[in-house]
């Protein structure tokens, strides 16, 4: 146990629940408080930021100290990841050299709850001397950092969620809400697609949820399809062969009017099925999807409906078709 330690003691349940009850509360109160001033005095001071940062030619510089510092990494990387060059530059750093990463073309977006860390001054100087944008997001409206700055984006005070009012919680959820609404306004101001978040996020799960349908599904001779009219043995013949658990049932001219799955083969193996026709099985308006659906809207599709393939369709034709083992694969579900 570190020296000064509370001493360990067991947990009370209820008083743990309540306790967490109360935070809940506290920071939900706070962000009650940001809601209202923006749509108040907050409203003109973020409308003309997001304007200011939408105009540069260079990048976001993000900074801060302490917990506002860790707040401030967090919104260099939503603003990087969505379009808006930035990075995140410690402000002891900058007074050690680091300023020079810091150009006329760049903006500045300085955050400090109380408007008075002195680590802050350096980079504020070097901003006024360049005549360097500098956004401040504080709740300190008359503080060092406010005055000096050309927009304040002011918080409302609120109380943190620490029974002594010491540790930064209320506050730094504040902080990281409004970098988070400078991020999405940025990102709709630009047109920011989802192809555009994909070139950022090609990996994981985030990437593949962000791929088009195209580029995962099955085409040409795996397509498992066969003409209206066709004799059941011959479309569970070809269901079996493909080994997607269906078959697309298309028109004379290739539209795609039906589809029939395994569980519509169980639904009539009692009623002399091998005699049947498929327009008799199939399920007519089967759930489709286009070539150039996200793989995330897909999956959605795939999981609301209960089923496990998506028929591809484009102009009416089935061009493809994707299981939930492709989505699985590519690790999106």
């Amino acid at each position: 146990m570190h020296a000064g330690s509370p001493e360990k003691k067991q947990p009370d349940r209820q008083a743990a629940i309540d306790s967490a009850l109360r935070t809940v509360a506290t920071e939900q109160a706070g962000v009650e408080a940001l809601a209202a001033a923006l749509e108040d005095g907050l409203a003109e001071p973020f409308a003309r930021a997001v304007a200011i940062v939408s105009q540069i030619d260079g990048r976001v510089i993000v900074t801060g100290v302490g917990k506002s510092g860790h707040i401030g990494s967090k919104i260099a990387a939503t603003l990087a990841s969505t379009g808006t060059p930035a990075f995140f530059v410690h402000p002891a750093e900058a007074n050690h050299g680091d300023l020079g990463m810091i150009a006329k073309d760049d903006a500045i977006i300085a955050m400090s709850w109380s408007g008075e860390s002195k680590e802050l001054m350096g980079i504020v100087a070097y901003s006024r001397r360049f005549s360097i944008p500098l956004i401040a997001i504080t709740s300190g409206a008359t503080s060092a950092l406010a005055r000096a700055a050309d927009v304040v984006l002011l918080l409302p005070p609120a109380p943190e969620a620490c029974p002594h009012g010491l540790a930064p919680t209320t506050s730094t959820l504040l902080q990281l809400i409004m970098g988070d609404a400078l991020a999405i306004a940025l990102l709709e101001a630009r047109g920011f697609t989802p192809d555009h978040f994909r070139t950022f996020h090609p990996g994981g799960q985030l990437g593949a949820n962000l791929t088009q349908i195209r580029e995962i599904m099955h085409v040409g001779d795996r397509l498992p399809q066969v003409p209206t009219g066709t004799g059941m043995q011959d479309a569970i013949h070809e269901l079996s062969r493909k080994g997607f658990g269906c078959v697309a049932i298309t028109a004379s001219d290739g539209a795609l009017i039906g589809i029939i799955t395994d569980g519509d083969i169980r639904r009539h193996i009692a009623n002399d099925l091998l005699s049947m026709s498929v327009d008799q099985v199939m399920t007519r308006k089967p759930k489709t999807a286009s070539p150039d659906t996200l793989v995330a809207t897909a999956l959605q599709t795939i999981n609301t409906s209960a089923i496990t393939s998506l028929m591809v369709v484009e102009g009416g034709r089935p061009v493809g078709l994707v299981h939930l083992h492709d989505l699985l694969r590519i690790g999106a579900a």
